[in-house]
């Protein structure tokens, strides 16, 4: 009997940009991440692409990418996120599956995914179309081939997506073995009723649909799947490989396959180094030879399905109603409070229904004026989202325009198109997965509604969202403060929303403090400074110009006068005006300049908001990340004159410190704020240093735990862990530099200690592909000192040497001073 094992991994985060920057903001319940993204990438995503194998010390024995021998597919938002935000992860992703094309017979192992994880079952036609024209396109453009098979958010399916799935030329998709209705051997046997109890997941099936084409679907074992998912499992990766190989029947087929698909999240986030367990399982079945690890693509053009297979209709894996999860009270929860209900899921849905169906004729009626065929132009817009520069979006609009459009004509296209992108990312599955529509995750969805809805208006005029928000109120929370849709859109949509005035006074207001230039990527928009002055007299600033803001989405512009006056601390106040320079302009720059060099600055100020009118800012009306920032900075500022007085009181009280740690007395609290303010800082000044006093370091650290103090700054293990990267980046690029090893070295050994604890994932991944090259590099010459550094810096990091750089140490502690030293050539 030939046995294989597959092991499916559905990467996805529901996209959590602000739909007005297209980033994402900082999330508090994510600390100490900025965010979820980056928390599930360190926890996750990162470690899948090196994951550790570890030998029977502990040590790290190999350094394995896992994407490169499971099958997986990651949500293209995810991605477009990963791409900009953790690029190394990203380039193991799309590296591991170049690899796999090599492992499993030129099938790789990425598959396509519906674009936005939509419940596709609930999507109307022209929406299933565009979503799965776009997973394929942005597959096509990351992996550079076509997809064989594609993922179905929540392996949600019925015959109208398998038919859609066919007509694109993909080949075969993943489903619940509880999503099978019918079964029969071939044309000629009768169906058999499964009843949805379940079906034999060790081989494919084919579906053939009423179009008259066919579907290959893999069931995954469903019993597997849950323990790894729920049942830990993943504590023992030698488990996990037991329970898979032990699913064949030695009864059955000749031929078998085992395979379970879970979320990819199991494996790091939902479960701490559930990536080192899965590693484990596949070489513990691979060195023990219990199967041949393959994927579905290599699987299914190996051994074709020859058993016939119907499915139920509007099914999916985490609903057992269907598909109701996202549409109704069905029951189904993450049992949050046992006393809510989801009586909201189903308004919600009408409420977008009704936005994207009135929506629709309009958007068809006004794009024919400028494109061929609207909706084949939404199909293909996807180019331009992938890549927002200008001749990418020139090369779309001449692709689908009628004609050559005018710059007004173009930015009118680009909003139609963007409306259309936001009425789909509005029908985000998350939006209805959980038990509170004050959630996260449903406030997201309703804020794609708004930009949706703000563009129309732009476009059409009207009030769209008004008549949305009536059908909204229909939506009641389960909290009583929150009240109903409505409110929640209001308490937090409408704060969030944002107009070309207000992406002029953030760039404005952080200009004075980071300078004015021209910026080509600011979030989503572009700043250019026309011209402009600044006035400074000590901390007080007044800058006072011309500039002009450009959304790189949908090519809006807007020129305007402005005026910032800073007056120290939080004291800021911002003006903004259309159009560009006047008399009455120059002549108000006359007056408020005059008045800020006679210092009066409350004049200037009553001059500012007389000239500017309602269009007057603060640092409040900075965007969330950057207000923290500049904020951040000024408090610094303003704590410098603090710091060096506190450092004096120190060293007044150092005798009296010392006399109290010797008679082994807690120092005051006072005493102790004073020692970690002071210490704490002058840790942070010798790591901000390009070559760190390493002995000046320990010598603060051991002064701290000499006098108890607890250092318990939260800044001082990432301005160590910043250092520890500079330096790994310079010692990639020099790695025969003895000075840079050695100082390595020591930071590595000071990283592990308190108050630091820092994460040595990157250094041990640059250590360990080092140590393959030398290993395998038996004409290299190694100098013994470097070499004995290295070594000793392996140490530190965990990492096992290999045996044959145990032959070379060997070698270097033997050699004669008439012998060559074995090494590495200078970079």
């Amino acid at each position: 009997m030939e046995c294989f094992v597959c092991i499916h991994c559905h990467f996805y985060q529901p996209p959590r940009e602000n739909p007005w920057l297209e980033a994402v903001e900082a999330q508090d319940s994510a600390k100490p991440y900025h965010d979820w993204n980056e928390r599930i990438t360190a926890e996750c995503y990162r470690p899948n692409g090196a994951s550790r194998i570890l030998d029977g010390q502990g040590q790290i024995a190999q350094i394995v990418n896992n994407y490169a021998r499971i099958s997986f597919n990651f949500g293209p938002t995810l991605l477009s996120w990963l791409e900009e935000h953790a690029p190394q992860t990203y380039e193991q992703i799309l590296k591991a599956d170049r690899e796999s094309q090599q492992r499993f017979s030129g099938h790789g192992s990425a598959l396509a995914q519906a674009y936005n994880h939509i419940i596709l079952p609930l999507a109307n036609s022209r929406d299933k179309r565009t979503q799965i024209a776009w997973g394929m396109q942005d597959f096509q453009h990351r992996f550079g081939r076509d997809p064989e098979g594609m993922w179905l958010p929540e392996t949600a399916a019925d015959v109208d997506t398998l038919e859609a799935l066919s007509s694109n030329g993909i080949k075969f998709t993943i489903l619940s073995p509880y999503q099978a209705s019918k079964l029969r051997n071939d044309a000629k046997s009768p169906w058999v009723n499964l009843h949805g109890q379940g079906i034999d997941s060790k081989r494919p099936y084919l579906c053939h649909l009423p179009s008259g084409s066919s579907i290959g679907i893999f069931f995954y074992d469903g019993a597997v799947a849950r323990a790894v998912a729920f049942d830990k499992l993943l504590f023992d990766g030698s488990n996990l490989a037991r329970r898979l190989t032990s699913r064949f029947d030695h009864q059955g087929d000749s031929v078998q396959l085992v395979h379970i698909a879970t979320d990819g999240e199991t494996y790091g986030h939902h479960h701490a180094h559930g990536d080192m367990a899965l590693a484990y399982a596949l070489d513990y079945i691979e060195r023990n030879k219990l199967a041949r690890i393959t994927n579905y693509g290599e699987y299914f053009a190996a051994h074709p399905p020859t058993h016939e297979v119907e499915i139920l209709e509007k099914t999916a894996w985490s609903c057992a109603h269907g598909v109701e999860r996202w549409n109704s009270n069905c029951g189904c929860n993450s049992n949050a409070n046992g006393s809510w209900n989801q009586e909201w899921r189903r308004p919600l849905r009408e409420a977008l229904d009704w936005l994207r169906d009135d929506l629709a004729g309009r958007y068809e009626f006004d794009a024919k004026r400028f494109l061929r065929d609207p909706w084949a132009a939404r199909d293909g817009y996807i180019k331009a989202v992938i890549d927002r520069a200008q001749d990418s979006v020139s090369v779309f609009l001449k692709e689908h325009a009628l004609r050559r459009l005018s710059g007004e004509e173009e930015m009118r296209v680009l909003r139609l198109l963007e409306m259309q992108r936001h009425l789909m990312l509005m029908y985000t599955s998350c939006g209805w997965f959980f038990d509170e529509p004050s959630g996260p995750e449903t406030v997201q969805v309703l804020q794609y509604a708004g930009r949706a809805a703000q563009l129309s208006e732009q476009l059409f005029g009207g009030n769209h969202e008004e008549q949305f928000l009536r059908r909204l109120e229909k939506m009641q929370s389960n909290i009583s403060d929150f009240g109903n849709g409505r409110k929640i859109y209001e308490r937090f949509v409408r704060l969030a929303m944002l107009d070309l005035f207000g992406v002029a006074a953030h760039y404005i207001i952080s200009s004075l403090f980071d300078g004015y230039l021209k910026r080509e990527s600011m979030y989503c928009y572009a700043a250019d400074l026309h011209d402009g002055q600044v006035f400074a007299d000590g901390k007080k600033k007044l800058a006072i110009g011309r500039a002009g803001i450009t959304s790189r989405i949908t090519h809006a512009q807007l020129d305007f006068n402005f005026a910032v006056l800073y007056c120290g601390d939080h004291q800021l106040i911002a003006g903004i005006s259309p159009g560009i320079q006047n008399r009455a302009f120059e002549s108000f720059t006359e007056q408020a300049s005059a008045a800020f060099s006679q210092d009066d600055i409350t004049q200037c100020s009553n001059m500012i908001e007389y000239y500017f009118g309602k269009r007057s800012y603060s640092l409040k009306s900075l965007f969330h990340d950057e207000r923290q920032r500049i904020i951040t900075q000024l408090v610094d500022a303003s704590l410098a004159d603090i710091d060096e007085l506190y450092h004096k009181v120190h060293e007044q009280h150092s005798s009296q410190i010392s006399f109290l740690t010797e008679l082994n007395m807690p120092l005051p609290t006072i005493l102790q704020a004073l020692g970690q303010f002071v210490l704490g800082n002058a840790l942070r000044r010798c790591l901000a240093d390009e070559r760190p006093d390493f002995e000046q370091i320990r010598k603060l650290v051991d002064t701290a735990k000499r006098d108890g103090v607890e250092l318990t700054d939260p800044s001082l293990s990432p301005a160590l862990h910043q250092r520890l990267n500079a330096l790994l980046r310079r010692w990639q690029r020099k790695p025969a530099d003895l000075a840079t090893l050695q100082a390595l070295e020591a930071l590595v050994q000071l990283a592990q200690v308190s108050p630091f604890n820092v994460d040595l994932w990157e250094a041990q991944n640059q250590y360990y592909e080092l140590l393959q090259t030398i290993s395998a590099s038996s004409h290299l010459y190694v100098d013994r000192t470097w070499l004995g550094h290295f070594h000793k810096l392996g140490e530190e990091l965990g990492v096992a040497p290999s045996q044959s750089f145990a032959a070379i140490m060997a070698y270097s502690v033997k050699e004669t001073s008439g012998l060559p030293a074995k090494g590495i050539e200078p970079s």
